[in-house]
């Protein structure tokens, strides 16, 4: 038979562990440098928050290894730091889950089940065939996807324009390097004309 609870024999149900005290005194064995060690990088406080890949204060590895070229620019999209993400909905989908005249837009996507969520973008991508007329409403189109909605006679409506891209300049088109351009272009049109034999040299050659 147990004993009735109360507060006398009340404890935890699991017991617990005391708690190591250290700093009080070198009586308790824990005194003086409170199990640290004299010196070191983890004698100090903050010594067990190193960020991850850290390795002492040597060049970590991640810095050590060799880099590819690009993908570090927003120029670089959608790859790198500045990919963009998106949820890809194909025409196929919408000829599936949709009656003919209907509105489809992000809410209504997500309704049907084609998307998960609405903080981010649509875009409508052209695999599948579509012969229904829809106004279709998304933040972007692929090109396909575009022609085969309005073949079918619905529309589109584009709720983010989209970005151009920046075009890479090689050279630097300056009004003088044009000209110079041009000059070397006439320069090299022009025949090269040998000048005509001296008379001695003709003789010469004649004999």
């Amino acid at each position: 038979m147990t004993d009735e609870l109360n507060l006398s024999n009340l404890k935890p149900a699991q017991a617990r562990k005391t708690r190591k005290r250290v700093g009080r005194g070198l009586g308790s064995g824990k005194g003086r440098y409170s199990g640290r060690g004299i010196k070191g990088q983890k004698s100090r406080a903050g010594s067990n928050k190193m960020p991850a890949g850290f390795e002492g204060g040597q060049m970590p590895i991640d810095m050590r290894v060799g880099k590819l070229r690009g993908n570090t620019s927003a120029d670089a999209m959608p790859i790198g730091p500045f990919r963009t993400y998106s949820q890809p909905v194909n025409v196929a989908s919408l000829e599936e889950r949709f009656e003919a005249g209907a509105d489809v837009t992000p809410e209504a996507l997500k309704a049907a089940g084609l998307i998960a969520k609405l903080s981010v973008d649509v875009k409508v991508l052209g695999e599948g065939n579509l012969t229904k007329k829809l106004s279709v409403t998304a933040h972007s189109f692929s090109k396909a996807a575009a022609e085969k909605i309005e073949a079918a006679g619905g529309t589109v409506t584009r709720l983010r324009e989209p970005v151009e891209r920046k075009k890479k300049r090689h050279k630097a088109s300056t009004p003088a390097a044009e000209e110079s351009e041009a000059e070397t272009v006439e320069e090299s049109d022009v025949e090269a004309v040998e000048p005509e034999a001296e008379p001695e040299e003709a003789a010469e050659a004649a004999e």
